[in-house]
Order: C-alpha cells, then structure tokens, then sequence
C-alpha cells in the first residue's frame, strides 16, 4: 500500500520536460493536431505524441436566488446526442479576459448577465490527447438580457433549449447517468460541494489560472526544458 498523503499534498504540479521537435500534423478550421517528440528525462528514449492544440474554454454554472442551476441542451455531432449542459465557448478572442469571455458566453449562449462570479473548478477535459483547459465559472445575481439586446444563435446553437433546474435534482441526474457532457456534470458537483460553505470555499473569478497555455510564461522554468 502507498504511503497516505496529507489532503493539502494532493496537487497537480508543472512538469516541463524536454521537446525534441513540433510539428503540426492536421490543420483545422477549429483546432489543430500536432505531432511532438520529447523526452521524459535526459537518458530516456524519444517518445512521439499526437494531440489536439486546443485554445481553451470557459463554462459557467449560472445559479439563480433559488439555487435552481440553468442547464441547456444541444446537439453535439461526434456522439449524435442532445447533451444537457452548461454555457461555455472557446477561448479564441486573443488577449481576452478569462471572466470576461465567460460572460460574453453567458449572455450570448442562455440570455442572461450575472452580478457575481467564482471560480468553481479548473479541468483538463481530455489531457491524454488535447490540451484543452477548462475553467468553470459559479455566476450569481441573475438578470435576464434584455429582448432586444440578445445574441442571434446559430447552426446547433440554434436550437437550444433552457432549463432552470434544482440544484440536488441536477445532482441526481449525473449520478443517475443522465447527464453526460464533463462540464455540467463537474459543474453540478462542484457546486453541491461548495454549498456546504455556503460557496464561501470557492476562489474569486480573478484567481490565477497558469494551466491555460496563454500563462505558461509564468511558470518558473516554461512548460518544456531550455538548453
């Protein structure tokens, strides 16, 4: 059995390590795929890896003065599913805020602002084989745009459907596996967790988020080896 680590200890950690070379193998009208070869430590072999070269999203968990949580659905293509899920959007506006962004989705994807914004969790969606970085929002003070002020949604946006749900309903829907997009499902758990602390747990929506790729300049030693 391995050794129990204190709670506090039980951390991601930066783990730049050295890159031979970096190709991009597919070039796509979202994302890319590229092909890179490094190594694990100065002895070991070269290992290849494909991945996809995400720019990151933001999802926020919008929550009203009932703790009722708004879920929306909508198709998505590669599973041939209607999912329930959150708003998000991709992180494609260069040098655009984090919190920022996430409120331009919220208004844009489920017509509605928010007064007050948290950090509710910080994912990897699919690490062995993307680098998308995914920062979930908890918005509160809920105020609906106004008709004429809302965004015109298109292709499978345009079909979406809003739902204000309860929050512990929307708890036993991913327990139950009706829930099935990562966001929500995190989201909705994350949230039911910081509701013990009355969300007083949770990190403002300014807090650091050096994971995103656009901040690996601040990690002490970058995100691959210098020679």
């Amino acid at each position: 059995m391995g050794v129990e680590p204190q709670a506090a200890a039980i951390a991601d950690r930066q783990s730049p390590r050295r890159l031979l070379n970096s190709t991009t193998a597919f070039s796509g009208k979202i994302w890319d795929v590229v092909s890179e070869t490094f190594r694990l430590d100065e002895d070991g072999e070269p290992i290849t890896r494909e991945y996809i070269q995400h720019p990151g999203a933001v999802a926020i968990l919008a929550m009203d003065d009932s703790e009722r949580v708004l879920l929306l659905r909508q198709y998505r293509h590669p599973v041939r599913m209607d999912l329930w899920e959150i708003p998000a959007g991709l992180l494609d506006v260069d040098g655009e805020d984090f919190a920022v962004a996430a409120a331009r989705e919220l208004a844009e994807e489920a017509d509605v602002t928010a007064s007050t914004w948290h950090v509710l969790s910080d994912l990897f969606l699919s690490p062995g084989s993307s680098s998308e970085a995914l920062r979930i929002y908890l918005a509160q003070g809920i105020e609906e745009v106004p008709q004429d002020k809302r965004h015109t949604r298109t292709h499978e946006e345009a079909e979406i459907e809003l739902a204000w749900v309860p929050l512990p309903d929307a708890v036993q829907a991913v327990l139950e596996g009706r829930i099935h997009s990562p966001s929500a499902a995190a989201a909705v758990l994350a949230a039911a967790a910081a509701k013990t602390s009355g969300y007083r747990s949770l990190r403002p929506a300014d807090a650091p988020w050096p994971e995103h790729h656009s901040q690996h300049g601040t990690w002490p030693q970058g995100p691959v080896l210098q020679d």
